[in-house]
């Protein structure tokens, strides 16, 4: 067996990235994107974004350009953000140039999955610290398992339970960790606090943000890195493409930008639609209900969630179906979605557990 042949087969045995189920017209609430976006709005951001581009141009100096932006739209130095082609592939460049096998990596788990899959292929050891039974993090546990490691990676809020650690605490943290702190903030908006400004005083630590989930642009795939300018330097000159992100997605988010009352409107309804399913959910005495500081809710539906996820998704109804964590064995993630879209998945909800 020659060497790509013996190559092929390592990364066959690999479990890899699961697709999410597709189904035309279905009510998708299994990937937290952020539907609460009124369409025309949608429509006016792409029309604006279309008139702006020539797709027979290279995107040169967009990056510049969103980078620009967001550090004004986050009161930032220029100098401290790095833009890309999505949060992935941020994370995905950070592990490939700034982590080894001889690397330590602590994370928690669950986590968002994409780590712990670019970790496996890249051959990066990880050490999971669980979330406790009552999806809290064990937070002197995580001291204790992050004190030799390299790189310590959290996601805040994470996914999939939307738990939010004491900012207080995750201050200290940070402060005390002697190697490099990836904090995720994919669903910032959505909580109680920002980590991005602590990136001007720790130089260790790199915050990661998407755009995909309160600007709702998920899919033109933008996201961007707050760090230090020595690390920002390196990152944009030497590690990232030259061309990392498209033309047409940078002028819907500058578009987006410009009708920022609107996107803020959206993440409100969100916040308020949280808090309805949360209640109506913990009104069912079959599921335990999680708090959450995110776009989507988590609940255990104990032994009748392959059965609940099945007859939801006969009925065109998509939730993310979780299963086993820690000790629970029926645990499902149910997105945000808008005022009627909750509606229609609650009233399903009720009527199977009749």
């Amino acid at each position: 067996m020659g060497w790509l042949a013996e190559k092929i087969a390592e990364y066959s045995k690999m479990a890899g990235h699961g697709k999410p189920v597709h189904s035309a017209g279905a009510l998708k609430l299994d990937s937290n994107e952020n539907f609460a976006i009124p369409k025309q709005l949608q429509a006016d951001i792409l029309n604006a974004a279309r008139k702006k581009t020539d797709i027979r141009e290279y995107p040169l100096g967009h990056a510049e350009r969103l980078a620009e932006a967001i550090a004004a739209h986050m009161d930032m130095p220029k100098s401290m953000i790095a833009v890309g082609n999505g949060s992935d592939q941020l994370l995905d460049l950070i592990f490939t140039h700034f982590a080894s096998k001889s690397t330590k990596l602590v994370t928690t788990r669950p986590t968002f999955g994409f780590v712990t899959e670019r970790c496996a292929l890249h051959g990066i050891p990880v050490t999971a610290v669980p979330y406790t039974e009552q999806m809290t993090l064990d937070m002197d546990l995580l001291e204790e398992k992050s004190k030799d490691a390299d790189i310590l990676y959290l996601d805040v809020p994470n996914n999939p339970t939307g738990y939010m650690p004491p900012e207080e605490w995750l201050r200290r943290l940070v402060q005390d960790f002697e190697g490099m702190v990836i904090l995720d903030e994919a669903y910032g908006e959505f909580s109680d606090y920002s980590v991005i400004p602590w990136a001007r005083h720790h130089d260790n630590l790199v915050v990661i943000k998407t755009l995909s989930k309160s600007f709702g642009i998920a899919a033109l795939r933008l996201g961007y890195l707050a760090a230090s300018p020595s690390f920002v330097e390196v990152f944009n000159r030497v590690i990232q493409y030259p061309y990392p992100i498209n033309s047409i997605a940078v002028e819907a988010f500058l578009a987006s930008l410009d009708r920022l009352p609107q996107i803020n409107d959206s993440i409100q309804v969100v916040k308020a639609e949280r808090d309805r399913v949360t209640e109506a959910l913990r009104e069912h005495d079959a599921f335990e209900v999680f708090d959450s500081h995110a776009n989507f809710v988590l609940f255990d539906a104990r032994g009748s969630y392959q059965r609940l996820h099945t007859a939801l998704l006969e009925q065109g109804i998509l939730i993310r179906k979780l299963g086993k964590i820690g000790s629970r064995e029926g645990c499902l993630r149910v997105t945000i979605g808008t005022h009627e879209m909750n509606s229609k998945f609650l009233l399903a909800i009720r009527d199977l557990l009749r």
